[in-house]
This record gives C-alpha cells, structure tokens and sequence, in this order.
C-alpha cells in the first residue's frame, strides 16, 4: 500500500464526540465542565502510559510492536510465501487474545467469503481459527481439511493453555498417524526459552518458531507475530498495518484532549462509568468489522474489570462491553438502547467510503415503501441507517458517539486497533489499577485443572467437590 503523507492524512480516523455533550444531550450528556474538571487526570493517565513505554515487567511492551519488529516481518512474509506455496488450509489454534485477533483481522481485510472463493481468486490457503475446545467444532474442522496439506499455528506463550495444547495433542496425533513429520505441518508463537513449546520444539528436533514476547500480553499482541502471521499468509499487508498503528500513536502523543483521540475517548468513558454507564456497546457499521466488536470486548473487559488498585484498594471497577452489528441489531438491540436504562455507552464504527457502493435498482414503482429506494446505493442506505440510530439515541438523550474510518484497508485497522489499545491503557490508568493483569481468568483455569486431575491441585479438588450441585437445589 503506498502511503504518502496526504495520502495518511485522508485515512486518518476521527472521533465525534458531540453526542457525547450536554449541548445535544442536555442534562443526560457531558458537560465541558465535567470533562476540564477530569483533564487533571487524563494528563496523569497520559503521563504513566508515556512514562512505561516498552517495560515488559509492566506488561506495555506492545507499545513499541509499531516500530521494533522489521527483522520478525521480513521472516514472516518470506515465511508466508512458503505457506500459501505448500499448503491448502492454514489453522491457528489458540483462544483469547490468539484467536481473537487473527479471525478480526481476516473478516475485516479479507473477502467476507474468502474461503468459498475458488484457489485462483484467494490470496493464499484456506484460513480457519479453532478458538474453542467444542468437540463438535474440532470434529468437523476436521471433515473439511486435509491434516498433511494444512499448517497449523500453535499459539500459547506457555505452551499450558488447556484448551490450545489439547488442540495440539490432537492434530499432533493425526499427523503422526499420517506418516507426516510433525515439525512440517506446525509453526509455534511462544516464549523466547521458557514454555512448554519450547520444549516440545526441542523435541521434534526444532519447530519453526516465532517469539511472543514477555511485555506483549495476548490480547494486545494482535500486532505481534500472533496476528501477524496468520494475516500475511492470507496476503494482508502487515506492513501497512503496522504503520497505521505507528501514525494513531503519533496522533496521541499530546496529553491536550482536543488532540489525543484515544485520551479523550478513555476520559469520556471514564466519566460515563463513574456516573453508573456500566456497559459499553461497540456498534459496527460493517461486516468486515463485525469481530473488531469481539476483539474489544476481551481488551475492555479483562484490562479493566478489576476489583483492587495498584495500591491494593477495593474497587470493583470496569464497564461490560456488548457487541452489536449495525444494521443488523437495529432490529433487535436498538429498542433496549433507546428506551431502556440509562446505563449505556454506544460507540458506533463508520466508514466513509465502503470497497463495493452495490446499486439499487428502480423497480416496484406502484409501491411508493419500496419505490424510494430505488437509484440509491446500498452503501447510502447503510450510512443513512448508521446517522439515523446515532440521531434517535441522541433524541432520546443516550450517550453515543462515533469512531470514523474513511474506509476499512491495513492503514484504518492498525489505527483503530492501536487507539483501542492507547483508550484502554489510559482509562486502567484513571482508575489506577493494573490494566495487564487477569486474575480472575486464572482462577477458573485452576479449577478447571483441579476437575481435570492436574497434579498439584489436589486441595482444589477436593474443595470443588464440596460446591457439586446440591440435589435440594435442582429443579
């Protein structure tokens, strides 16, 4: 993708926040009052985010992916011309962040029916994500490919994840048992000397391997080797995705509110949490960006979801991200935002300009609700519908705003992701707290290695037993 700066400039995304205001809110919105009285701590929540740049000890390296990855890119396209040459499907196989972010990044950049196209007009394999342990789904992920004639991408930076290494075990034993050479069909993305890949590597006499570094958790690391590869192999371009993410930081380097987009979409979300808006709806205009939804609502929910600060307060503090698909959701969703609780946050996703308009034809003449619609386009219709909900929800006196992609390509995507990124760390940074962390994760991982029979979780065990259901209680 050539970028000239006034090329950079026209893509750049943009956030409207006047639905956000009192001026068209009144009293439901939010007051230039308000928000002076909380730039106090948005230049804090800045000034730590910029002060712990790259510290792998904080978990923040992935502020620095835009910019310290040239040699790891070049091995991955030359890898991933070695993949679309060699193989039919390509799987990864992961969950949370691992999975997460490369089915996002595909449905966003690649034909929305990509694996239905004939191998001519695909840039590369076949593309699954197993980012689930469903029997069923791995039964029939099976019925579809052909184990010798697909790469798998292992994705776990301790190669402990249950649910990844079960995946493992099973495709690693069809190979076996298909006479393939374990190390041909599988690409590692783990620790750098640690893990159990790192083992298993060793092993095998050396799997291809890349390193998921320690400051980079999973669910930021979509622009690390875990969303890198995948994309490639499907010929997105890593290089434009990076350099959007570099062009959205440059872009929030001000603590100054009017000119840090991500600053100032964490400190109106600050507020709206603190005044009892306890869900966030991320609302897409797009099917390309349907899963970006799904993608934040892990980012959102796992950074700030936290009951005690870095000083070890009480706080029980986040805000529960739900998904919605615009125009899709106006026919289900939409009546509990505009006449339900005020206890919401809709952020809409708007494209400018969308790849393909789709003509509507004139036709049904003597029907004056459908005649209308002929001699526009679909793209109008869908933007028509995008301006209408924000205008009922402002109507109604909801908080909305909107996040605006000229169009969607590798430059807006790394953008959009890189703001996400930035929004998130500032808002874990108002409410102090550890944004990189998830505790609350790892206890069910326990227990479900105590269910399981893991040594070492015997007292665990023992303990669920007691919390079986109690017959009394089942109806």
């Amino acid at each position: 993708m050539k970028l000239t700066e006034e090329r950079r400039k026209a893509l750049r995304i943009t956030v409207d926040y006047t639905n956000m205001t009192d001026k068209y809110l009144g009293d439901k919105g939010i007051s230039e009052k308000t928000l002076s009285a909380n730039k106090k701590l948005a230049k804090s929540a800045h000034a730590y985010v910029n002060a712990n740049r790259g510290k792998d000890e904080l978990f923040m390296g992935w502020t620095e992916l835009p910019y310290n990855q040239n040699e790891i890119v070049a091995d991955i396209l030359e890898t991933a011309k070695l993949i679309r040459k060699k193989f039919d499907a390509f799987v990864v196989l992961g969950i949370g962040g691992s999975a997460l972010g490369p089915s996002m990044a595909f449905t966003a950049l690649c034909h929305l029916h990509y694996n239905d196209l004939p191998k001519s007009k695909r840039k590369g394999p076949k593309f699954y994500v197993e980012d689930n342990v469903d029997p069923v789904r791995m039964k029939e992920l099976l019925d579809v490919i052909d184990v010798t004639k697909t790469c798998f991408n292992v994705i776990s930076k301790s190669g402990a994840t249950s649910e990844t290494m079960a995946q493992y075990l099973i495709i690693s034993d069809l190979l076996k048992k298909a006479g393939v050479n374990i190390r041909e069909n599988v690409i590692f993305t783990t620790d750098a000397k640690r893990g159990n890949l790192v083992k298993i590597s060793k092993e095998l006499g050396g799997v291809k391997s890349y390193v998921l570094s320690d400051g980079v958790g999973g669910r930021f690391s979509e622009l690390s080797p875990v969303g890198l590869l995948p994309a490639a192999v499907v010929g997105i371009d890593i290089k434009a995705l990076l350099k959007g993410a570099a062009y959205m930081d440059k872009l929030c380097k001000s603590s100054d509110l009017a000119k840090n987009p991500a600053l100032l979409s964490a400190t109106l979300q600050y507020i709206a949490m603190e005044d009892g808006k306890n869900i966030g709806v991320l609302m897409p205009y797009s099917d390309n960006l349907r899963y970006v939804s799904d993608w934040y609502a892990q980012l959102w929910a796992e950074s700030l979801g936290k009951n005690v600060t870095l000083d070890k307060k009480p706080c029980h503090v986040g805000q529960t991200p739900v998904k919605a698909l615009g125009v899709t959701d106006q026919h289900s969703q939409v009546q509990l935002y505009t006449e339900g609780p005020y206890d919401k946050v809709v952020t809409f996703l708007s494209v400018g300009s969308y790849k393909e308009k789709t003509p509507i034809p004139h036709g049904c003449e003597n029907i004056p609700d459908v005649a209308f619609l002929g001699g526009h386009t679909m793209e109008e219709l869908i933007q028509a519908e995008n301006k209408a909900t924000a205008y009922a929800l402002t109507k109604a006196g909801r908080l909305n705003y909107t996040i605006n992609l000229p169009e969607v390509n590798e430059f807006t995507l790394g953008q959009l992701l890189f703001f996400f990124e930035l929004q998130t760390a500032y808002a874990g940074a108002m409410y102090n707290i550890d944004t990189y962390n998830q505790p609350g994760v790892e206890a069910g991982k326990k227990a479900t290695f105590a269910l399981l029979g893991k040594p070492g979780y015997e007292l665990q065990r023992n303990d669920l037993a007691k919390a079986s259901p109690d017959p009394d209680y089942i109806v």
